[in-house]
């Protein structure tokens, strides 16, 4: 499954950051506690979205050829002043130019570490957008705002999402996700509320080698439906499954297995 344009991603992260700022400006109660990331507080959640945006940046800007300490990376703490929404909004609009910037002059191919065994810029583009994509969810279901994210980078997350889950599979045995496993078992996710050309419908098995999935429509074990939005959500474990918006068909203890063991951010 081929992902999105190396551009695309870069206006995806632009704009997400303008998106994350909106909730930072809203008046939410920067110290309330985030309830998909219950460790978090609003204001710690977003220092680590631009953490993350800002410790990416400096491997792409200087190519770096292995992991950068996050210590080395210049703001990446965010402002002194904690509670500041302005300060904190100024810190985001900065590491926002400074990645966006970054990525767009090294295009997708420039040689860079990257932790999937993928060395490219275009993979830190891909992951920078779908980490920012559903940390502003996180931020949003805190402050209670509305949440919505366009349908092919929704798509696109759900992709990355699953190949992730291949690949610690792969490289890290010991690890939860290598419980995914069980021949006959497989998970459909279905969304309602797109055309037949994003082909917003997945097929997941759970195969005596590790987790294999597909796009398309087919039968399985147990389905979750909805619109993609929300199905993003769920499969991210940022919505319960009892959602008004979901529906799910057949085995949802598989379902629950699945979510309990696939959970990387």
């Amino acid at each position: 499954m081929t992902s999105l344009a190396h551009d695309r991603y870069c206006d995806e992260i632009a704009h997400q950051i303008a998106l994350l700022r909106q909730v930072v400006t809203s008046g939410a109660d920067l110290s309330g506690t985030v309830p998909t990331c219950p460790d978090w507080s609003l204001e710690e959640l977003v220092r680590h979205t631009g953490g993350a945006l800002r410790w990416a940046e400096l491997m792409v800007r200087t190519r770096a050829a292995e992991e950068v300490p996050e210590e080395q990376v210049p703001g990446v703490a965010g402002p002194e002043a904690v509670g500041d929404a302005a300060a904190l909004d100024a810190w985001l609009a900065e590491t926002g130019e400074q990645i966006v910037a970054t990525l767009r002059e090294a295009g997708p191919d420039a040689k860079v570490w990257g932790w999937a065994g993928i060395q490219s810029s275009g993979f830190w583009a891909r992951r920078m957008t779908h980490e920012i994509t559903v940390h502003r969810a996180d931020a949003a279901l805190a402050a209670g705002l509305p949440y919505d994210v366009a349908p092919e980078v929704a798509a696109d997350a759900i992709d990355e999402w699953l190949q992730i889950v291949e690949y610690v599979q792969r490289t890290e045995p010991q690890d939860v996700v290598g419980e995914l496993v069980g021949p006959g078992s497989s998970i459909h996710l279905h969304a309602t509320d797109t055309g037949p050309d994003l082909n917003a419908e997945w097929v997941v098995e759970l195969t005596e080698e590790g987790v294999r999935w597909r796009r398309g429509h087919e039968k399985a074990t147990v389905a979750l439906r909805g619109p993609l939005t929300f199905v993003l959500l769920a499969f991210y474990r940022r919505l319960p499954l009892d959602a008004e918006e979901l529906e799910v068909l057949g085995e949802r203890e598989l379902l629950e297995f699945w979510l309990e063991r696939a959970t990387f951010g």
